[in-house]
Formats: C-alpha cells, structure tokens, sequence
C-alpha cells in the first residue's frame, strides 16, 4: 500500500490520462476529490485506472459497499459501462469480477456471512440499494487507522486501540512489556504471547468515542488536538 496519499492521488491522476474520456475527466475528479483522504478508496481508483477491466476507456462516477468485515471492504465501482466488484484493506487489493455475475469464492461468502450464493447474488441484482462509501474520515464508525468497523476489534497494533489495563493507547503504553516481563517485544512468538495474554484481559473493540481528533496521512500517526 502507498505510504503517501498526495503519491497516490498523483499517480491515479496520471492513469485518468489514459483511462477517462475527456468529456468525463472533470467529474472523474470530482470523485477523487470526494475520496482525497481516503486511502481504502484511493488504493481501489488506483488500482481501477491503472487495470481497466475491459481494457477499455471508462471512469468511476460512484464507490458502494457490497459488505464490510474486520477492516476488510467488499466494494463495487460503479462505471458509465458496468459495475465491478474489489476486495480492499489496509494490506492490498483484490478484483472479484462484475457485480452482475453475482459470484463470489465459498471462503469470501463465509467470510462476509452470507447464508448461499444466491443469498449474494440477492445482493448483487439491488446494487442501487447499496449503500454509497463515505469517505473513512467522515465516517465515524469506522476506525481511521484500521478500518474495523464499531463492535469490532481493532487489527493488532493499529494506533487506536485502548489498553484494557490502564486506557491509554495500546502501542504507546508500558502494560505489554509490564504483562509479559519483557523490555520489548523481538519476535512473533513475544507477539503471540502477548495476544494471548490481551484477548485473556479482554480487548477493547472500536467504538466512534475512541476516534482522534485529528489523524494524518500515516495510518500510524493519530493524533489528538
């Protein structure tokens, strides 16, 4: 994933060159001016432009959420042409095909929690009835830096998460070293045992009330005014 949203939003404007129509360009624009911030949104128009699915001119005028599960969104990109399907978190992308085929892989349908099929294909044949993704800072119950959505645990060491022993932020207190004995943690099996130890105490899940203030264009820099 890009590390600097100003880089991406450049490189996406440079694919638009080859990718949108210019009657179309303004509000190509528009939209990525909509997303700016939005690295989960950035990262799918990126990766829109730079691979035009039907190797052909065409331009995203709309983002709707097919589903979204412990950071990781299932969203449709909705083009003058068709509708396609992408599969996006914080670690990368993935096409899932056109929304009017209605398919997805048996392990992504456990995943989202969808009873069949056709309980899906249910979902692709209303796409209108989805909602439009806002942008993840407007969007108050999903966490900025991790994407998990209110009631759901953060992704492990995502800046936001509170420390079930004394309510500061998990990444900058002393609890895991204190709970493990340790002056640091060096390896995945320290990491591990300090799961074990966290999910034993009980994590705190996301909620809007832990949201920062302010948070900056490193998802590991957040901060509060």
């Amino acid at each position: 994933m890009w590390a600097d949203l100003n880089e991406q939003r450049k490189a996406i404007a440079a694919a638009m060159d080859y990718a949108v129509p210019e009657a179309d360009r303004d509000e190509a624009e528009d939209l990525l001016e909509v997303y700016r911030e939005d690295r989960i949104a950035l990262t799918l128009l990126l990766e829109f432009y730079s691979y035009l699915p039907e190797a052909r001119e065409d331009w995203v005028h709309e983002l709707r959420v097919v589903n979204r599960q412990q950071g990781i969104f299932l969203l449709a990109a909705i083009t003058a042409q068709h509708q396609y399907m992408y599969l996006v978190s914080s670690e990368g992308i993935e096409f899932q095909g056109r929304v009017d085929d209605g398919f997805l892989a048996q392990e992504l349908l456990d995943f989202f929690e969808y009873d069949s099929a056709e309980a899906f294909a249910e979902v692709c044949a209303a796409v209108d009835a989805l909602p439009v993704y806002e942008p993840m800072q407007l969007d108050e119950e999903i966490c900025p830096a991790c994407h998990a959505a209110a009631g759901e645990y953060h992704e492990l060491g995502c800046p936001v998460e509170i420390c079930p022993w004394c309510g500061g932020q998990l990444i900058h207190c002393d609890c895991r070293y204190e709970q493990l004995g340790l002056d640091g943690l060096t390896n995945e099996a320290e990491l591990l045992r300090f799961e074990a130890v966290l999910e034993e105490r009980g994590r705190i899940p996301y909620s809007p009330e832990q949201r920062p203030s302010f948070a900056g264009n490193d998802p590991n820099d957040v901060f509060d005014e």
